[in-house]
């Protein structure tokens, strides 16, 4: 440990974000991107954005963008904060709204970023373990279950697994905690699952965060947004504003105003994903993969004779990257992001010579 560090820095288990290799010939499948690009609309608004305006500051608020996000899942303005990608407004709802005397509760197979945070921010937390399916039990969630719970926050769909809880079930852990504040992180949800954002009216302790990453195809320009009640975005405000007053710059805010006008690429966009991942649950299953209930642009498959690890170096060898997980319960998974057509044809005719 560095002298000049603070003491928490030591203690830190910082996240480690997917590999982005330089091969060549790469069929990269690894960290969940789409494999279309981002709405013209939304680049020609960035071109026609590269002006001489770029030498003022953007619009500290954002408000062209709130605006855009509120009309599309029908909220309004100050009821949308928006940031530099979901993970940033994961940082600032982790600070500003789960840091209290109770655990935090999030599934023991998810994201792990939650730990990282909870981490940063010196947060005490609670994994809940997955049922054996790998799905959510709504019941751990419930104050019935014996938890003094500080928050709860959870992917829908979840990641790695890819498996969605429907509304219903994600009304039943909101409406049963009213005291503590439900974050819904809805960075896949447009792939296959529902988005919690129709629910914000009713319940004050609701946040759901999107990101443009995913079926936006603009995760290289880093733009996610949370909708919530007033309350619970104005405490998100005032850490941004205490940490970076302009996070979202002029070509990003024009970019992703277009991208969200842009309803009939969208659903283009979505609705290609999920077609191709059809496609591609079938062709692994008939080689015998176990492929877990997905949701989302990526998909979880294991195989009951060949070992997870080795298959992903396997592919590796020969230049088809996929993210393997070594974590316990998980670790014979390989989680393969939904590419082009032509992507997942190469992947399957490598597995297959592979597996023979």
């Amino acid at each position: 440990m560095s002298r000049f560090w603070s003491p928490v820095v030591g203690e830190l288990s910082p996240y480690v974000p997917g590999e982005q290799p330089k091969l060549q010939d790469l069929v990269k499948l690894n960290t969940n991107e789409h494999p279309l690009g981002p709405s013209p609309k939304a680049l020609q608004a960035m071109q026609a954005a590269c002006n001489d305006s770029l030498k003022l500051y953007p619009d500290p608020g954002s408000e062209r963008l709130r605006r855009a996000v509120a009309a599309h899942h029908q909220v309004q303005p100050d009821q949308v904060f928006v940031g530099n990608g979901s993970d940033e407004i994961l940082a600032h709802t982790f600070q500003a709204l789960l840091k209290h005397d109770g655990p935090l509760l999030f599934p023991d197979i998810t994201y792990s970023f939650y730990p990282v945070y909870c981490g940063l921010y010196q947060i005490a937390y609670q994994p809940v373990p997955l049922k054996d399916d790998f799905s959510i039990d709504v019941q751990d969630y419930l104050p019935s279950a014996g938890r003094q719970a500080g928050g709860i926050i959870f992917p829908n769909p979840n990641a790695p697994t890819g498996r969605a809880l429907p509304l219903s079930d994600i009304e039943r852990i909101v409406a049963a905690n009213p005291d503590i504040v439900v974050v819904i992180d809805e960075a896949y949800v447009d792939f296959g699952a529902e988005s919690a954002a129709s629910l914000i009216s009713r319940y004050e302790n609701l946040l759901v965060i999107q990101t443009l990453s995913k079926s936006r195809s603009l995760a290289g320009l880093r733009v996610g947004y949370a909708v919530g009640s007033r309350v619970l975005i104005e405490a998100l405000e005032r850490v941004k504003n205490s940490f970076n007053s302009y996070p979202i710059d002029r070509l990003a805010e024009a970019g992703a105003v277009a991208s969200i006008e842009d309803t009939d690429y969208f659903e283009h966009a979505c609705q290609f994903v999920i077609a191709t991942r059809t496609a591609l649950v079938s062709q692994l299953q008939a080689l015998g993969f176990e492929v877990l209930p997905s949701a989302a642009n990526f998909v979880f498959a294991r195989h009951p004779g060949h070992d997870g690890a080795a298959l992903a170096a396997a592919l590796r060898e020969r230049s088809i990257i996929v993210r393997h997980f070594k974590q316990a319960r998980i670790d014979q998974f390989l989680r393969i992001t939904v590419g082009t057509e032509s992507q997942c044809a190469r992947l399957i005719e490598t597995l297959k010579a592979i597996l023979a």
